[in-house]
C-alpha cells in the first residue's frame, strides 16, 4: 500500500507568555513570520505530500485560516483543547496514511534526517518513529493515522490534548515503535529554538537574521555553534530550558 504522508500543524494563537506565537516576525522588515518559515521548509521535503492546518476554534484564530488561503493549504477548525482530534482530522480530510508533526512556535526544523527516517518508518511498518532528544523545537515525529485514531478512541481526557503521542508512549507494547538518535551535537539540554516567550523569539529572530540567507532549511548544526558564538543569546533563555525539558515526552505510564 501506498503511504501518503500529511503535515498536521495545530495553529492557535492564545499564549499566556506571548500571543499569536505563530504569526509572529522572524524577520520583521521582510514580514517572514515563524508560520512561514516551517511552511517553506516543509515544503522543501520531497515525501510530505501535503501541509494542513488543524486551526482551533474561536473568533481569534480565524486568521489562520486566511494564512492557509495565501499559503494554499486545506485546514479543519476543531476542539481548542483536543489537539489529537485535529490531527486526526488534518489525516482525514487529505487521505493520509501517515501524520508528521511539529508544532506551529518551533520555526527551525532538524529537516536532513526526514527523508531517510519516512523511508525507514514505511519499511519497518511503524505505527511512529520519534525524533525526541534533540534541542527542544527541532524535533518531530511520524505517526500512522489509524494509531492516532485508536489513540483518541481509547484514550482519557489527558490524551486529548497537544500531548499528541502520549497515549503511544504510554502503551508501547501495542505499537511498533521507531526511536530515532539525532547526531551527538544536537544533545544540548541548555538550549532551546521553540518560541513561548518574548526572550524565545529575541533568540530565534536573532539566529534568523545570521542565516536568512539559507533559510529555509538553516541547519541546526549551523545554529548551534552560532549560539555558541553569542552566549548571552543562551543566557537570555536560559529561565525556561529546565522547565521546558522536564514537560517534554517521557516514556512509560510511571515516569
Amino acid at each position: 500500500m501506498t503511504r501518503k504522508l500529511v503535515a498536521a500543524i495545530a495553529c492557535r494563537n492564545q499564549g499566556s507568555r506571548l500571543y499569536a506565537k505563530p504569526l509572529q516576525n522572524l524577520d520583521v522588515e521582510r514580514g517572514v513570520r515563524i508560520i512561514d518559515n516551517i511552511c517553506n521548509c516543509l515544503n522543501t521535503i520531497d515525501c510530505i505530500d501535503e501541509i494542513v492546518f488543524g486551526i482551533s476554534e474561536g473568533i481569534e484564530n480565524e486568521v489562520f485560516k486566511f494564512v492557509a488561503k495565501e499559503k494554499g493549504l486545506r485546514y479543519v477548525v476543531g476542539d481548542q483543547i483536543d489537539v489529537l482530534s485535529r490531527l486526526v482530522q488534518c489525516g482525514q480530510l487529505a487521505g493520509a496514511s501517515d501524520i508528521f508533526r511539529i508544532t506551529s512556535e518551533s520555526p527551525f526544523l532538524f529537516f536532513e534526517p526526514v527523508e531517510e527516517l519516512w523511508r525507514k518508518h514505511q519499511k519497518e511498518e511503524a505505527d511512529a518513529t520519534f525524533m525526541d532528544d534533540i534541542i527542544d523545537g527541532c524535533g518531530f515525529e511520524f505517526i500512522a493515522l489509524k494509531a492516532l485514531e485508536e489513540s483518541h478512541a481509547k484514550g482519557e481526557r489527558k490524551h486529548r490534548s497537544e500531548l499528541c503521542t502520549l497515549y503511544i508512549r504510554e502503551h508501547i507494547e501495542h505499537f511498533k515503535i521507531i526511536k530515532a538518535d539525532p547526531f551527538p551535537e544536537l544533545l544540548r539540554k541548555d538550549l532551546r529554538l521553540t518560541v513561548d516567550n518574548p526572550e524565545d523569539l529575541v533568540e530565534c529572530r536573532a539566529v534568523y537574521s545570521a542565516f536568512k540567507d539559507l533559510a529555509p532549511r538553516i541547519p541546526v548544526c549551523d545554529i548551534i555553534r552560532f549560539l555558541d558564538e553569542n552566549p548571552k543569546l543562551i543566557e537570555l533563555v536560559a529561565p525556561f530550558t529546565e522547565a521546558g525539558y522536564a514537560t517534554m515526552y517521557r516514556w512509560g505510564k510511571h515516569e
